[in-house]
């Protein structure tokens, strides 16, 4: 199903909307390539597949899964692909210098990530498999919204638009800027650990030994903060990271063992208790959504 939301690929250096475009691209073959360039607007590219090479300016990245590529407007940059045995993989933003002028109006937080490309030329974030998984679900939203026509389309996109900029302002931040630990933000280096170990032994006992606290004090400073216990926060973001690897493509076998749970028959349960439909049953609404995302409209 996410195959029916491919885009050809177009090799022109205009934008057609005022706002935003997004392309997700599968190549198999050779096509005409655009070599080193630049364009008026901002780009944002995600690499999931392939054996491709990103230059900007006299810069040079070797891709990864999970790479995000920031390429500021007037800046002179190319993919080159080595090898089309692989499938080329990938998706592609496009916002305009006034639609991104909105959202620094809004905040200066949207840009961060813009700021890094062009005063330290910083133009690659590397990300883990979570994180992007957690992209990955925002993107393939987008692209389904917009071929829609639903309700308070126009509305939906830019603001799911927004949010994905400013994750992506996020993942730059916590990766150029780490933080500082500090007592005073316990709470919130807590939900850090737990976020980058959620695969692993988050017991109150191994996170109170991590901080070197006792595990009644850092329970106790957890809730007054959150607001529910620190299992019950571990279960609701395994959950949460659960649905948003299903709904990005990740097979459901191999979901609930990536996240933390032992075993299908407890994440079943709690996904169910959590989202009022079992797994299976999230994977099917999602095919449907895309289908009728892709019916033409009756207007």
């Amino acid at each position: 199903m996410r195959e029916k939301l491919t885009s050809n690929y177009d090799d022109r250096q205009y934008m057609g909307s005022d706002d935003f475009e997004l392309y997700y691209y599968q190549d198999n073959n050779q096509n005409k390539r655009t070599g080193l360039h630049s364009h008026p607007y901002y780009e944002f590219y995600f690499f999931l597949e392939g054996h491709a090479e990103a230059q900007v300016k006299k810069d040079h990245y070797m891709l990864n899964y999970g790479d995000i590529l920031i390429v500021p407007p007037k800046t002179s940059h190319g993919i080159f692909v080595h090898d089309f045995e692989i499938p080329y993989r990938r998706f592609d933003l496009w916002l305009s210098a006034s639609f991104y002028g909105k959202l620094l109006a809004m905040s200066r937080d949207y840009g961060y990530v813009i700021d890094a490309a062009q005063n330290d030329d910083r133009h690659v974030i590397h990300t883990d498999r979570i994180s992007f998984n957690s992209i990955l679900s925002k993107l393939f939203f987008i692209v389904e919204e917009d071929k829609g026509d639903r309700f308070g389309r126009s509305m939906q996109l830019r603001i799911s638009v927004a949010d994905l900029v400013l994750s992506i302002n996020r993942l730059a931040s916590e990766q150029f800027s780490p933080r500082k630990v500090t007592k005073d933000a316990l709470y919130q280096n807590i939900c850090d650990y737990i976020e980058h170990n959620i695969d692993g032994n988050l017991s109150l006992d191994n996170i109170a030994d991590h901080f070197f606290l006792s595990k009644y004090y850092i329970s106790h400073v957890f809730k007054d903060n959150i607001g529910i216990s620190i299992h019950q926060y571990v279960a609701k973001k395994r959950l949460q990271l659960c649905h948003e690897a299903i709904m990005g493509g990740e097979p459901i076998s191999q979901v609930y063992s990536s996240y933390g749970f032992d075993d299908y028959s407890s994440f079943y349960r709690a996904f169910k208790k959590e989202y009022s439909l079992s797994p299976r049953k999230l994977v099917a609404q999602s095919k449907i959504d895309a289908s009728d995302a892709m019916q033409p409209s009756d207007n």
